[in-house]
């Protein structure tokens, strides 16, 4: 009798069920992972809620060990039956313009298109063959066109979950933010990819890093301390502007990175503490209107940003296997496959824990 694989399938709007699949044949050129870890994103709250039509089992940020790997694939990716990896959220064509500059994340295959079937982890419906593309799953299917990464043996698994996250931070705050020393950076928002942010800003020698944020945050501006920041604002006792003004001496800031999921007046915010010259990265989803006078003249660059690059996964995992940083801090409810519902619906705030969950994960084999 064929083996059977136990997955977390979204049916619904905000609606997840343990169901079965059959594991898989490998070929010659492609793997299987032994789910360990995988990390819940903020954008699994929106997907969550707003349920595309096609049952599909959710999770992109994924962590596990090779199970079973064909020779061309153990060759092309450098790993073995055994390895510890982690795997990128995108399966890209290879072949567009994006991919071969390397900006595979913009890949029109790995994007929400109409008329289009997604090819992504934790999006991608199960009725495309093998089904298993998620990471809320005991095993996890890898194509050629998969992105892995080896990640160190003695590295936590709740940890090792926050690679998306870290990532993340790498590539907004100092690939596209320029963190550097000497410089100035703003964190607005002290969730998981604002705390990310802090650890790339830190890595990178920023010489004053100020992390912004709401009064149920104050466990989070702990955190953001811990990390490296040397300042954080409760925008709800403090004004923003002044005092990063007062912290800077009236230069303000060099680098703004905006990872926050609300507020109406975060990018205005932006363009009053942002130095004459500087980088204002938006991260952070939003409806908000983008005012272009009444801050004086200024010469403000304002990035729009998605997911990362290879180079800012691999920067991320370096830090992470360095052990400088406290990343427990981040990292900080686990959840079984029977209780994804519960999981996301904690993360979100809906049960009561706005504020207490930075960071959720979910263990699929206990």
């Amino acid at each position: 009798m064929a083996e059977k694989v136990l997955a977390a399938t979204q049916i619904g709007s905000k609606k997840i069920e343990v169901r079965q699949y059959l594991m898989p044949e490998i070929s010659a050129d492609d793997a299987l992972v032994k789910m360990e870890i995988a990390g819940i994103c903020g954008s699994d709250i929106g997907s969550y809620a707003q349920y595309p039509g096609e049952p599909r089992i959710t999770g992109h940020e994924n962590v596990g060990f090779i199970a079973k790997i064909g020779g061309d694939a153990a060759r092309r990716w450098g790993v073995k039956e055994g390895d510890r990896v982690v795997v990128e959220q995108y399966l890209p064509c290879g072949n567009c313009r994006w991919c071969r500059i390397g900006e595979y994340r913009l890949c029109d295959q790995t994007d929400k298109l109409p008329g289009r079937t997604i090819l992504r982890y934790g999006n991608t419906p199960v009725s495309v063959s093998p089904s298993l593309w998620g990471g809320f799953s005991q095993y996890l299917y890898l194509p050629a066109n998969a992105i892995v990464h080896k990640v160190p043996a003695h590295v936590p698994a709740k940890e090792a979950a926050l690679f998306v996250s870290l990532a993340n931070g790498m590539q907004w705050a100092y690939l596209q933010g320029g963190a550097a020393p000497g410089k100035t950076v703003v964190i607005q928002g002290p969730g998981q990819m604002g705390l990310s942010s802090v650890v790339a800003s830190k890595e990178a020698g920023a010489a004053c890093i100020i992390v912004s944020g709401l009064a149920k945050d104050e466990n989070r501006f702990q955190v953001a301390r811990k990390l490296g920041a040397h300042y954080t604002v409760n925008v709800e006792q403090e004004n923003l502007t002044e005092r990063v003004k007062e912290i800077t001496g009236g230069h303000g800031a060099d680098v703004v990175v905006n990872v926050s999921r609300g507020g109406q007046d975060t990018v205005r915010e932006a363009l009053e503490i942002a130095a004459k010259i500087g980088t204002i990265v938006l991260a952070g989803p939003g409806n908000q209107q983008i005012p272009s006078k009444g801050f004086g003249r200024k010469l403000v660059t304002m990035k729009w940003v998605q997911g990362s690059s290879f180079t800012a996964f691999e920067l991320g995992l370096q830090v992470m296997a360095s052990g400088r940083y406290p990343l427990g801090g981040i990292s900080t409810h686990q959840f079984d496959l029977n209780h994804v519902n519960e999981a996301i619906r904690s993360f979100s705030g809906e049960e009561g824990t706005a504020g207490e969950v930075i960071h959720a994960s979910i263990v699929p084999q206990t």
